[in-house]
């Protein structure tokens, strides 16, 4: 379980897309505020799934080969198998440019609401799914897995500390270096989404399967 949700945590934690809406926010008015309100949304988030998956649980794995740990195996092995797919979809295609989003441009004026709302709409909720399955093993008896569930919360979140810690830390050169930052997750959107979907994918589909046959 642990590894799984480390390589979960990683590539939530990686992806371009919230990374670079995150900059846009914190380069705005009033950024480090937004910046603080999509961040807290986004671990909520996270929480929230991990909460619901221990309420359903009880926080006792269910028995080996039991249906709920034979749905969760399969859980996972839909969504990596979805990963693979559309990483391979995604590498095959025509490159296309990446302009800012639309709501770009209205970011200064956009309220803490609407920055914890942006949270949640781009949040990765295959992967998210996936680490809801993994969780299903955890054993909340043990102090291990209270640890390992908190650790993956914050991994997939850990870009997002970051850099609000930057922004508040060194206001002056934030926009400056974010913003190269965001250039360059721009630049390499693509390669960051094939590589991510098929790399994550690849490994939830080989543990699901070895889970379900083992």
């Amino acid at each position: 379980m642990v590894l799984d949700l480390v390589v979960i945590g990683t590539a939530i934690t990686l992806g371009p897309l919230h990374n670079s809406a995150f900059i846009l926010l914190l380069s705005s008015r009033r950024g480090a505020r937004k910046g603080l309100a999509f961040l807290l949304s986004w671990l909520a988030n996270l929480i929230a799934v991990i909460a619901v998956v221990v309420l359903l649980t009880g926080g006792q794995p269910p028995a080996r080969h039991s249906a709920p740990s034979t749905a969760a195996l399969a859980a996972k092995l839909a969504i990596g198998l979805a990963l693979v797919l559309y990483g391979s979809h995604r590498r095959r295609r025509p490159p296309r440019p990446h302009g800012p989003p639309r709501w770009a441009a209205r970011i200064d004026n956009a309220s803490w609401v609407t920055a914890a709302g942006l949270a949640w709409l781009l949040q990765p909720w295959g992967l998210v799914g996936a680490g809801a399955a993994t969780a299903l093993e955890a054993n909340l008896s043990t102090a291990g897995d209270w640890i390992a569930l908190t650790c993956y919360c914050l991994l997939a979140t850990l870009s997002l500390i970051v850099m609000e810690m930057y922004a508040v830390w060194a206001p002056t050169a934030v926009n400056a270096r974010l913003n190269t930052l965001r250039n360059w997750l721009g630049q390499h959107q693509e390669q960051l989404i094939v590589t991510i979907s098929l790399l994550v994918g690849l490994w939830l589909t080989a543990v699901s399967i070895y889970g379900l046959v083992s």
